[in-house]
């Protein structure tokens, strides 16, 4: 009977295997997820949820996702004590992990299905046609003095006396959206679903700022960082919500949202944010240059890349490295090649999408 449970789950995880290859299989016609996913089933989907969850004032998803995985190290920990206790059989110790492997692969399905396959989607770029960038280290120079400007033009405008809320800032977020909106229909936001992390404090010894939960459809926003930090996260994370999955695309559809915004603190956010991300690229080949940058920055806006780092040096952790690691590698499972560095290549977008714009010349 023992033998015959072995077998059945076997057969459950071949076809849960057969059933995700299949979904990678359809990953690869780019075009179709476009248009029959994206916009198709996806949009009412995540709606729905946003809807379902989204006027819940704590993180439904940050809640399952605790009993999840307090219920799977429960179960790999138990049965193996019982293992070296030899309370277990290796026989039956394989039964019961077969259980936890349908589960996760069953998950992994799921996750697919209602959010995962907008990963192979056309994107951004797509929609804005724009094209491969071409440029060379002069333009990358040239976008890092542009940011230092806005950086510095955004900080002036912005009222110091007052301390926006995080709820304000999730309010005004949405209002930002609709801003964008006006010039790029496509970053179409309905049902406001964005909470604050139950876990922010424990997540910043682990390296993260903000996630989506497919799940629940909520964008989830560690409020523990600095302040100026958050409008930028959190329009990353509202991407992610209406189907932009990789994180350059989800960077530069913030970044656009948030320059689109008549509020001076989103667009300070935003510039500061691939200012950061454009510096780090200069000073691999011209450290020079990118310490020039920062030191033409305002004062008020040196004070907060301190406060940053102050907060980062006191939050860093033996936790962050694996964590980014075993990130990066599920990046380059779901169509992003250089994970974790993923992220930096929203300069590529903006670049592209200046020089489309007239902005940077080649």
């Amino acid at each position: 009977m023992k033998k015959a449970v072995l077998k059945r789950r076997l057969i459950y995880l071949f076809v849960l295997i057969i059933i995700l290859i299949s979904l990678f299989a359809l990953a690869g016609n780019k075009v179709w997820i476009e248009n029959n996913y994206t916009y198709g089933f996806y949009q009412p989907v995540a709606r729905t949820l946003r809807y379902a969850f989204g006027w819940i004032p704590f993180s439904i998803g940050d809640v399952f996702y605790g009993i999840v995985i307090a219920w799977l190290l429960y179960k790999l920990l138990r049965n193996s004590y019982m293992l070296f206790r030899k309370k277990l059989t290796w026989h039956i110790f394989f039964r019961k992990l077969s259980k936890i492997f349908i589960f996760i692969f069953f998950a992994y399905g799921i996750f697919l299905v209602i959010w995962g396959l907008n990963y192979s989607r056309k994107g951004i770029a797509y929609q804005l046609h724009l094209a491969a960038p071409q440029y060379d280290t002069m333009q990358l120079l040239k976008l890092q003095e542009m940011m230092v400007n806005r950086v510095n033009e955004a900080k002036a405008l912005t009222d110091t006396s007052v301390h926006l809320t995080t709820k304000e800032i999730f309010s005004k977020a949405v209002v930002a959206y609709g801003d964008a909106e006006k010039s790029f229909p496509f970053l179409d936001y309905r049902n406001k679903s964005i909470k604050t992390s139950l876990y922010g404090s424990w997540g910043n010894y682990f390296g993260f700022t903000g996630y989506y939960n497919p799940f629940s459809g909520e964008a989830q926003v560690n409020a523990t960082v600095p302040k100026f930090l958050l409008p930028a996260i959190t329009v990353h994370e509202m991407a992610h919500q209406i189907g932009y999955a990789k994180e350059m695309e989800a960077n530069f559809v913030g970044f656009l949202v948030g320059t689109h915004s008549s509020d001076p603190v989103f667009r300070y956010s935003a510039y500061l944010d691939v200012l950061i991300y454009t510096n780090v690229q200069v000073r691999a080949f011209d450290t020079t240059s990118a310490d020039v940058a920062l030191k033409s920055l305002s004062d008020p806006v040196k004070a907060d890349l301190r406060e940053w780092r102050a907060f980062s040096l006191a939050h860093r952790s033996i936790f962050e490295p694996p964590v980014r690691w075993i990130y990066g590698k599920f990046l380059k499972i779901n169509d992003q090649p250089l994970g974790i560095l993923s992220y930096d290549q929203v300069t590529s977008l903006v670049i592209s999408y200046y020089q489309k714009m007239g902005l940077l010349k080649l």
